[in-house]
């Protein structure tokens, strides 16, 4: 596993598969410090999604091991989005039988095979910066394509940002926001709503040596 130019941000919301939102405390240098990393593992780790458990699982031992990381977890009241269906019903494509599961994502574009709604709430989520519950009912596999223009409110908004800030920012380009585009492109909504979000506080991070 080589990781180049890391923050410990990154490392810890790899690890521990959260968003920024989800993450809490931490020391002054959380976001400006950065670090190459090259781990060995004892066997070779297949590409599967058990394999990129196991990579988890090794970047939280590296963690523990060189910068004495330490964590508890917290459950806050938080605002979130619920991911329901809009009111003329959804416009999804159900997936041909044995197409593969993908998602290609960049700023402003989201185009999936094979998607369950519980996975576009969770890549939501990373984009707003904020928990997106699947609420639809929906359970099957679709092929959809998603264009909006992106604005500040994407990626969690500056560093630091708390939780519960706003994150609707106005439009920085010409199209329909992200909540438009999800109505007219795929006939899903977002709903603002308050739930349970955990969060993981550091409760202790030291600057490793060098190798």
């Amino acid at each position: 596993m080589r990781m180049k130019n890391v923050t410990l941000r990154l490392l810890v919301t790899y690890a521990w598969d959260i968003r920024d939102h989800q993450l809490a405390g931490g020391p002054a240098w959380l976001d400006t410090e950065h670090y190459d990393i090259l781990a060995k593992p004892e066997s070779e780790i297949p590409q599967t999604p058990a394999g990129r458990q196991l990579q988890k699982l090794m970047v939280q031992a590296l963690l523990r091991d060189r910068f004495g990381f330490g964590y508890h977890r917290e459950t806050k009241e938080l605002p979130i989005y619920e991911l329901v269906v809009a009111k003329n019903g959804p416009k999804l494509a159900d997936s041909a039988p044995g197409t593969q599961n993908q998602l290609m994502m960049s700023r402003g574009k989201l185009e999936a095979k094979s998607m369950k709604t519980g996975n576009l709430a969770d890549a939501l989520s990373s984009r707003l910066g904020r928990t997106v519950v699947d609420k639809t009912g929906l359970t099957g596999d679709y092929d959809f394509t998603l264009e909006w223009a992106p604005d500040m409110g994407e990626n969690g908004g500056p560093k630091g940002m708390p939780a519960d800030a706003p994150r609707e920012a106005p439009q920085l380009a010409d199209g329909p926001s992200l909540f438009t585009a999800l109505q007219e492109q795929v006939g899903l909504k977002l709903e603002s709503a308050k739930g349970p979000v955990e969060i993981l506080v550091i409760d202790r991070a030291a600057k490793p040596s060098d190798n």
